[in-house]
């Protein structure tokens, strides 16, 4: 079971990898499994409770399923190991997010610490085995771990340690593998993306990597979290000219107040973010920008909070997520004063995501009547009437889909919709073109034999 972000997920696609090497095989239902592993996110308040919540839902299988081991990983068992082990006598063994891959040597040997939480170090390399959980199609690719930032709200620092870039050769040898088992899109991740390669001999960056990725056989690469403290020319000319990276960019930008940027420790003030997205804007067309901010940070006013609510206005972000603001002991904004009720931190949050619906709703409306190029991702949860996909302004598990109702088409395939129903969220299209199956070659991870039609009627 993992928690929290796609950094965690390629954390536990290595210890899947590691464990199969291993001999264990992978079952979908927790009530059959053996060894049940618990990935957990501790990031802010809500995402520990889910954790918490999740080990103890897993815990039961004890008692009524075939578990007879249970693994706690990951960022709550790196923050609070020592509690864990005292309060949670029904976990087997707790392992910090450093030690993920230890996870065949602690099953295997007869006697293993129930603790193995070491300072925060390891990155993982094309060497160690992983095995993706996502569709064959997509997957992410971590190129670095840890943070060198010291955001005032986060604990990730802690919790990840420093930046660890993995090499530019490393990291194009995964891409490599990942493309020749039929991946067609890459979502790079990591704690801070334009911050890859400082830390290395030679201090490649960002632009350096992306120029060898490009020579990987895939469809799509896509940026996730870009910090916009270094954001280079070079970066945006690449994303302007080069075809294989997606016209999409995730960058957290966390507020419009220059007060709150400072006291948040971002680095940059607002006339920088605005110049920045207005460069990005104008030298790379069709651009989809998805980013992330805070409400409720010990300082913010009502004054602000207003500052955000016309930045998001004016910038009219395609995607955006908000945060209510969590006071996480360890970070610095903990200590502040002048902490803003709970009440008015959610009503704050409603009013932003207010705005950004009416944002979304009409930046959809003028996509009705275009043809645009749609990955398939297969039948619809809601429906089996219908197939859903992604263009390439829609990140997987974060955005929202394109739906299909009228047409055939693969799973794994890309082909061109119009776009005929536009929702807050989601859009709604008709197949017009897709490749000839007789052209089409099937990648060795690929297994689906048959196509998947959708029958013509309308979508809820």
């Amino acid at each position: 079971m993992t928690l929290g972000c796609p950094k965690n997920r390629v954390d536990s696609e290595v210890m899947l990898g590691t464990l199969k090497q291993r001999g264990y095989s992978l079952v979908q239902d927790p009530a059959a499994a053996e060894v049940i592993v618990v990935n957990t996110c501790a990031f802010i308040g809500p995402a520990k409770q889910e954790s918490v919540d999740s080990i103890l839902e897993m815990a039961e299988l004890k008692k009524t399923g075939a578990c007879s081991t249970l693994v706690v990983t990951g960022c709550l068992s790196q923050r609070y190991g020592a509690e864990l082990a005292k309060e949670m006598p029904e976990v087997d063994h707790f392992l910090g997010t450093s030690a993920y891959a230890q996870i065949g040597d602690l099953l295997a040997a007869e006697a293993s610490p129930r603790q193995v939480i070491p300072d925060p170090d390891y990155i993982h390399n094309a060497q160690t085995p992983r095995e993706n959980s996502m569709p064959s199609y997509t997957a992410y690719l971590k190129i670095s771990e840890g943070c060198d930032n010291a955001c005032a709200f986060c604990i990730i620092p802690t919790l990840r340690g420093g930046q660890r870039s993995r090499t530019i050769e490393d990291v194009v040898s995964e891409a490599r593998k990942l493309a020749d088992s039929g991946v067609q899109e890459l979502n790079l991740v990591a704690q801070d993306l334009t911050a890859y390669g400082h830390d290395l001999p030679g201090r490649p960056k960002l632009h350096d990597l992306l120029r060898e990725l490009v020579k990987v056989d895939v469809k799509w690469i896509r940026l996730h979290y870009a910090y916009p403290r270094v954001f280079t020319d070079e970066l945006i000319e690449l994303m302007a000219t080069e075809k294989k990276i997606a016209r999409y960019l995730d960058m957290p930008l966390q507020h419009a107040s220059d007060k709150l940027l400072l006291s948040m420790k971002r680095g940059r003030d607002s006339k920088f973010l605005k110049e920045l997205l207005t460069k990005l804007r104008a030298r790379v067309p069709g651009l989809v920008m998805r980013t992330s901010m805070i409400v409720g940070l010990p300082g913010e006013t009502e004054e602000d909070f207003e500052l955000l609510k016309e930045f998001v206005k004016e910038q009219r972000f395609e995607r955006l997520g908000v945060f209510q603001y969590s006071d996480e002991e360890g970070t610095a904004a903990y200590d502040y004063a002048d902490k803003v009720p709970k009440q008015t931190i959610e009503r704050r949050w409603r009013e932003v995501m207010a705005i950004q619906k009416r944002i979304n709703r009409e930046q959809n409306k003028k996509l009705v009547g275009q043809r645009i190029e749609v990955l398939v991702e297969g039948p619809s949860e809601e429906s089996e009437h219908l197939l859903v996909g992604r263009h390439e302004g829609q990140a997987p598990e974060i955005d929202g889909q394109v739906y299909i109702n009228d047409g055939l088409a693969y799973p794994g395939e890309f082909v061109t919709l119009e776009i005929t129903e536009a929702h807050d969220y989601d859009l709604v299209g008709k197949v017009v073109e897709r490749p000839n199956p007789k052209d089409r070659v099937l990648k060795p991870r690929e297994s689906f034999p048959l196509p998947v039609a959708a029958a013509p009627r309308q979508a809820s």
